[in-house]
């Protein structure tokens, strides 16, 4: 079999093989294996501050068991693993989602620059996973992703006999906010936020192993599916399986239809765009109002009571792809050698509440929502299954803010009332720069006990985030959109099952606006961010450095 990593030994010059030779010594690898056993590079992004990735050194360990079982060699390197939540609310969320692209061009790199016959990315939380499936996107080799799977939050211990994760009121009660943000285990956070959303995408996409990415973080079968994920990228690459077999349109059809079903994060209109641009497989925002018949099948939180372990012990994400089979295309090549269609016709549901039938889902419509409007020429986006039936239509009067500190302190301090519509602006990828999520301003304003309270932003939202919060508005306010002409007491109407934002100002008054408008200048630090600004995409666009 010709490999990649037959140049580290046999390439034109002897001298130069002698050498290599002599290089892999020193780091106790015989370059004579080499030549009979492909090489498997292990992309780890364990860290030992993030809850979500703190375990994922021992799943390298099996993964690496499983290589070697299975008559390969292999090698681990890391890259960084930016917490969304340790970032929150401060300077330091301005820099999270940038680190996607670089975590993806990091792992491009040094996988074009050292001759890998395959590779199996680890990951567990918001930004990694989509970074490791744009990398695998563009490399196209054989390759395997292993979720580092969800944790279990503190709040199932809390007079919660039926072991649920439902949080409650908890802006009114303190033990129970404390038990509902505190991590017992390692682990993504428990809910259907990015992390978890990206983790179920995988199966849509036949990436990984079937049933492996909800299994658990601290579960022992989070290390069979770690073995066996090792096993099996040696199978992949004595076959020939490459990464963008799995990564096609098809595939993303899928990934849409699942996102919709399974209640994802909005962040999921960010980064799915993202790995199609690496893929090279044409896709729009348009691909989500295509796929929002498709009712919310799945009740987990934040959208309903379950947690992602509730979803595991009932059957997991196959049996998921199994209940909404009708919309998607079982035809798929999977990591596994067969099709989509065999993961499904092999699950099975254990337990019909978790999930349930079609015609028994928890919300008929979709997950996801796309929004136009005069305040959103081009798009804007909304969790619609996070949003309660009595403020799917609403609007109020318009409070603005041009940081989210600002927002927070005035929300504190008694400014916002119940009937307002809090406006975040340059909050998007050029005007933080970098496009931060507004979770902290959502979360005060529920302790403030404005459950319903809405929001727009041209920023991006947790996947923790519920309610009538509007986010990922196009054009953003750094490039003169709408949302930068907007000022307090201008009337915002918020209008899902119409699919529509729109602010009730004239068009003559918004011209005169703009004759006036001056962008908000945010201090940029020298490095990177300003490169950032200069090139990176709407989010529309995924948000995607050119």
């Amino acid at each position: 079999m010709s490999k990649r990593s037959d140049i580290l030994s046999n390439s034109a010059s002897p001298l130069m093989n002698m050498f290599r030779k002599g290089l892999l010594h020193g780091a106790g690898i015989d370059a004579e294996q080499l030549k009979t056993r492909p090489l498997i590079a292990i992309a780890n992004s364990h860290t030992e501050l993030t809850t979500g990735h703190a375990h994922l050194d021992r799943l390298a360990a099996k993964v690496r068991d499983g290589v070697l079982a299975a008559g390969g060699e292999c090698a681990e390197f890391n890259v960084p693993a930016p917490c969304d939540g340790v970032a929150m609310a401060h300077d330091g969320m301005r820099f999270v989602l940038a680190q996607r692209d670089l975590i993806a061009d990091l792992i491009e790199t040094h996988l074009r620059s050292q001759p890998y016959d395959g590779v199996v990315f680890i990951a567990g939380c918001d930004k990694i996973n989509p970074a490791m499936m744009m990398a695998m996107a563009r490399l196209d080799l054989p390759a395997i992703y292993l979720g580092g799977g969800p944790g279990q939050m503190d709040i199932r211990n809390v007079d919660n006999p039926s072991g649920s994760i439902d949080h409650g009121d908890f802006q009114t009660d303190a033990h129970r906010l404390d038990k509902s943000l505190t991590c017992a285990t390692c682990g993504a956070c428990e809910i259907m936020g990015t992390a978890n959303t990206f983790q179920c995408l995988a199966e849509a996409f036949g990436i990984c192993l079937p049933g492996s990415s909800n299994i658990p973080g601290w579960h022992a079968d989070k290390l069979k599916a770690a073995r066996r994920t090792g096993e099996r990228i040696v199978g992949l690459v004595h076959e020939g399986l490459n990464a963008r077999q799995m990564f096609t349109p098809a595939a993303f059809k899928n990934a849409v239809a699942t996102a919709m079903a399974i209640g994802a994060s909005t962040n999921t209109a960010l980064h799915l765009p993202a790995i199609a641009h690496a893929a090279e497989v044409p896709f729009g925002l348009a691909e989500f109002e295509a796929a929002d018949h498709i009712p919310t099948l799945l009740a987990v939180s934040p959208n309903g009571p379950f947690g992602i372990q509730d979803l595991w012990a009932a059957g997991g994400m196959p049996a998921v792809l199994q209940q909404i089979a009708p919309h998607l295309d079982g035809s798929v090549m999977t990591v596994t050698g067969k099709s989509l269609q065999a993961t499904m016709d092999a699950a099975r549901v254990r337990n019909a509440k978790v999930i349930p039938a079609l015609d028994q889902a928890f919300r008929r419509r979709a997950g996801i929502t796309i929004l136009r409007g005069n305040l959103a020429p081009e798009t804007a986006v909304i969790k619609q299954s996070g949003v309660s039936e009595d403020m799917l239509h609403c609007q109020g009067p318009a409070i603005c803010f041009n940081s989210e500190e600002e927002a927070i302190r005035a929300i504190g301090d008694g400014h916002i009332q119940a009937n307002h519509v809090v406006v975040l602006r340059y909050m998007g990828p050029k005007g933080a720069p970098g496009m931060p999520e507004m979770l902290g301003a959502t979360v005060a304003l529920k302790m403030a006990g404005f459950k319903n309270a809405a929001l727009v932003t041209d920023g991006r939202f947790s996947g923790a985030t519920s309610g009538p919060c509007v986010g990922h508005i196009c054009p953003e306010a750094w490039q003169g959109g709408p949302i930068a002409l907007i000022e307090d007491g201008d009337l915002i109407e918020i209008d899902i099952p119409n699919r529509a934002l729109t602010l009730h100002v004239d068009e003559t008054t918004l011209t005169l606006r703009r004759q006036h408008w001056v962008p908000y200048q945010r201090q940029v630090p020298v490095g990177f961010m300003r490169r950032y600004r200069q090139h990176v995409l709407p989010a529309s666009e995924g948000a995607v450095l050119t």
